[in-house]
């Protein structure tokens, strides 16, 4: 496959997880009261585990020579980290969800989308003119959508920060670590690792009941087989091929379908400040996909080709 199609085919793969992740936001909202954040956050993603394992038992075996670094060891290095930092950046936002609002917390966790890039200049990732202009964008568009009149500074929005922190250093990790493993193999490591932390935790500091589990069965469902063992698992593919900074535009997205998602389920008005916010959300990504130093150069370059006023009046 060409570089150009696999790029384009990683950005379709990892808008269809922004779209599935948004969808999932109603479905992380209506836990809270339910399950226990941490409780709710490990079993979707033991769950999803087990969605990987069935894919995995159905392909055939991968071969080892289209991942030549790795191995066992690196496998369960890189996953468990991953899986370490999963855990805390989603318990996080769950738990910053119970002591802030739905709107506070879709804007302050899309920060990622400009601590990405800014971050990955420590690395010595470097991003062009059109994914800087597309994060702003985003950001910007996420701005409009989520805070409103009367907007203040919650306790749960310094969690949501935290976790905006800690989903920045997985899509960075992820871009280094993404294309050493099999993806399948790499997902699976991952969310065990964080299914377990977070039932451990669970059981430190959370009580749960076959009543409980009962009643947010579906959340369960929703957020486990779907957000974790299909669009987790589609990101871990899809950053075989992107920069972090790039996803990161594509994965803003996710507010944008959280928001049609709470209009078309749960009712919610979307105003002309939103759909402006969306808008906005929707042109970063665009831009984001536009290679305008190319585009400047070919303008550039045109531009020596027209006659100069001279020539034209001889």
């Amino acid at each position: 496959m060409s570089t150009s199609a696999a790029s384009l085919r990683a950005s379709a793969l990892m808008l269809l997880a922004s779209l599935i992740w948004g969808t999932a936001f109603v479905a992380q909202t209506a836990s809270i009261g339910t399950i226990g954040p941490f409780y709710y956050t490990g079993m979707r993603f033991v769950l999803g585990a087990a969605v990987v394992l069935a894919v995995m038992a159905l392909r055939r075996r991968p071969n080892p020579a289209d991942h030549p670094g790795s191995n066992p060891g690196s496998l369960l290095r890189d996953g468990g980290l991953l899986g370490v930092v999963v855990a805390i950046s989603i318990s996080m936002q769950q738990i910053g969800l119970e002591s802030t609002t739905v709107a506070n917390a879709g804007f302050i966790s899309s920060l990622y989308v400009l601590l990405v890039p800014l971050l990955g200049l420590l690395w010595g990732r470097r991003v062009g003119a059109g994914v800087w202009l597309g994060a702003l964008l985003a950001a910007s568009g996420m701005y409009f959508l989520s805070v409103r009149q009367g907007y203040s500074v919650r306790h749960g929005d310094w969690l949501e920060l935290g976790g905006a922190l800690f989903i920045t250093l997985q899509l960075l990790l992820l871009g280094r670590m993404a294309p050493r493993h099999d993806p399948l193999q790499l997902a699976l490591v991952q969310f065990v690792v964080c299914g377990l932390l977070c039932l451990g935790a669970g059981g430190l500091m959370e009580s749960i009941s076959l009543e409980a589990i009962g009643r947010g069965v579906w959340p369960i469902l929703y957020g486990g087989a779907l957000s974790v063992g299909v669009a987790y698992t589609l990101q871990v593919v899809a950053q075989r091929h992107a920069i972090p900074a790039h996803a990161a535009v594509i994965f803003s997205m996710e507010g944008v379908f959280a928001a049609l998602a709470a209009w078309l389920v749960l009712h919610q008005a979307l105003d002309a400040r939103a759909l402006f916010g969306c808008a906005l959300v929707f042109g970063g990504l665009v831009v984001s996909q536009l290679p305008l130093r190319t585009l400047a150069d070919g303008l550039r370059a045109h531009m020596r080709r027209l006659p100069s006023p001279q020539t034209l009046d001889s």
